[in-house]
């Protein structure tokens, strides 16, 4: 069986996962001719050494295993973060664990699209749609203790730091130490409202 035969059908991956819009990002499903830019963006060892699933080096056959994998009946939303003249800058998702009944918030960024506020803009839609559409009560996510940024990302999405622990990542062949953070649908419904508000006045 071939790769293709095996990714489900470009049609229903449109389908099962909506397109989001922000005011300069637009996220949608993974396509199977995104996969030489997935590849091309996500192929820098900064990357992998602070996502848990992502090898290195990172070829377009990976990134055709990924798209492959993405948004199958009951598993995990992922989507494409692009800018919205459809640049891909990224990905992130929801994946259910045998830790947690909750899912789990993910993502990278290319490197050089870190440091300009668009993994905050991203998340905040992501959150949005797990929260309001898909009804989750919370959601749980995690950094690694070396990876202050990404930490900082998930603070100002609202998510409270919940202890540490052990992930292994795949790019290091080892586990490292890791912050777990956890956001209940409360919170991020009284941040919303409170930036509403801090609109108005």
């Amino acid at each position: 069986m071939t790769l293709l035969e095996e990714c489900p059908s470009e049609s229903f991956r449109e389908a099962s996962i909506p397109v989001l819009e922000t005011k300069r990002l637009a996220l949608r499903a993974p396509r199977l001719e995104d996969a030489k830019a997935v590849a091309a963006l996500v192929n820098d060892r900064r990357i992998a050494e602070n996502v848990a699933r992502i090898p290195h080096p990172y070829k377009k056959t990976d990134a055709e295993s990924f798209i492959a994998g993405a948004n199958k009946p009951g598993g995990e939303a992922v989507f494409l973060i692009t800018l919205h003249d459809d640049t891909i800058i990224g990905a992130c998702g929801l994946t259910m664990t045998d830790k947690e009944p909750v899912p789990e918030l993910g993502y990278w960024l290319g490197v050089k699209y870190w440091g300009k506020g668009y993994a905050t803009e991203a998340l905040h839609a992501v959150i949005d749609y797990a929260f309001t559409d898909l009804g989750y009560p919370s959601l749980t996510a995690a950094a690694r203790v070396t990876n202050p940024l990404s930490r900082r990302v998930l603070e100002k999405c609202g998510f409270q730091w919940t202890g540490v622990g052990l992930c292994r990542i795949r790019a290091i062949n080892s586990s490292a130490p890791i912050d777990r953070f956890r956001l209940e649908r409360g919170i991020w419904s009284a941040i919303k409202t409170w930036g509403r508000m801090k609109k108005v006045s």
